[in-house]
């Protein structure tokens, strides 16, 4: 399981960086386009560039030359391979270990059937109410997006309502990642093909199936930075550890988008226009980081509940009891055969060591035990944190 990991997880990281990579590239060059400038009348804008030792010539048609090359170069199976092989690291992750990584009794107490059902059937869901709003007037308003932010906020709510934290997160990550790959099946790519079959037949072409892909297209591009922020949360606590944890992911996907759209702008030269974009983008983000922040160690209920000292042997005892199932030489856990990210509490010595994690993780974000399947309790919680206020001592 841990190699199936390994290979899914570094065949999804490859395929994503080959389609944002495209996906930032193609977006960075229809708003570089030169479009006065010499232009012949059959195009919409060309571009020069350099790199890798060359100069490089780019010319975008207002609809298809006069004759489709045989060598044409389709940008699709990216968008297609990221999203199959992040489908199989959710089910690898997170449905096939459902008990233990997706459901959190303490959230819904729900059997894995049907926490796997719920989430397959929600990016289904998802992707029907977004299609079907940008087949109306709707989607040429501003009001697109706010509505937009508002469902994809009412979403993670939902997952958050009904997963565990971090399978929230991943989940609310593979809606947009689905609702990125229905843009390029369902969209980009049919009008694509509709554009080289016209050409290739010397028939009409209806202009509005590439503004649709044009605008489908942006929609991805705006997509990219909050799904990357997904695909790296589930190594930062502080985040889907909150107690809001929908909050934050939603005030993070308006500030990264926020951060992308100034980049946009910026490829326009139009940000003298909206200074604002990415000063407040940037503002709302360390909001989250001051929000997100542990409360000071002087002044929590915990820090005033140390009235006696706590040593080692105590902490070591609530660590046996609740940690070493997973986080030992050899795990007993039914789920983890080797211990996660290779962290053991096998001795005192290593409880001191990791002391720091310990903190972050078992008493400020209180997301380790994952999930809390060992049951500890918020008295344990607390003396843990007073004997690392205390200074962690070996006694």
């Amino acid at each position: 399981m841990e190699w199936l990991n390994i290979v899914v997880r570094l065949m999804h990281i490859t395929f994503g960086i080959a389609w944002i990579g495209a996906s930032f590239y193609f977006v960075f060059l229809e708003n570089a386009l030169n479009r006065t400038d010499n232009v012949r009348e059959e195009l919409a804008g060309n571009l020069w560039a350099v790199h890798g030792g060359g100069f490089y010539y780019l010319e975008k048609y207002k609809s298809a030359p006069k004759v489709i090359p045989k060598s044409l170069h389709w940008f699709k199976y990216e968008a297609y391979f990221t999203w199959l092989s992040g489908f199989s690291l959710l089910f690898v992750v997170y449905y096939f270990n459902a008990s233990s990584m997706l459901i959190d009794p303490r959230v819904l107490d729900i059997s894995p059937l049907a926490g796997v059902g719920i989430g397959v059937a929600s990016f289904v869901v998802a992707w029907l109410i977004y299609d079907g709003l940008c087949r109306t007037a709707l989607v040429r308003s501003p009001w697109f997006k706010v509505i937009g932010f508002i469902i994809a906020t009412a979403f993670a709510y939902f997952y958050a309502e009904v997963f565990s934290a971090r399978a929230a997160y991943i989940h609310f990550g593979a809606m947009l990642g689905t609702l990125m790959v229905g843009n390029v099946f369902f969209t980009i790519i049919p009008a694509q093909k509709a554009m080289v079959k016209a050409a290739t037949e010397g028939t009409p072409l209806d202009p509005q199936l590439g503004k649709n892909a044009l605008a489908r297209s942006l929609h991805n591009n705006y997509f990219t930075l909050p799904v990357l922020f997904v695909m790296v949360s589930n190594h930062f606590p502080s985040t889907f550890g909150h107690s809001y944890p929908w909050a934050i992911l939603a005030a993070i996907t308006l500030g990264t988008a926020g951060v992308k759209h100034w980049l946009n702008l910026r490829e326009k030269h139009q940000t003298d226009t909206s200074v604002w974009v990415l000063p407040a983008a940037v503002a709302l983000l360390l909001g989250v980081v001051f929000v997100t922040a542990p409360p000071a160690q002087n002044s929590g209920s915990a820090a005033a509940s140390c009235t006696q000292e706590v040593g080692i042997s105590q902490v070591n005892l609530i660590v046996q009891k609740r940690c070493v199932q997973c986080h030992s030489a050899k795990p007993t856990d039914d789920v983890f055969k080797s211990p996660p990210n290779g962290v053991v509490y096998d001795t005192p010595e290593d409880i001191i060591r990791l002391k720091d994690k310990i903190m972050q993780r078992v008493v400020v974000t209180k997301t380790m035990p994952q999930n809390n399947k060992t049951q500890i309790t918020q008295e344990e919680r607390d003396l843990i944190r007073c004997w690392i206020e205390q200074g962690a001592l070996n006694k």
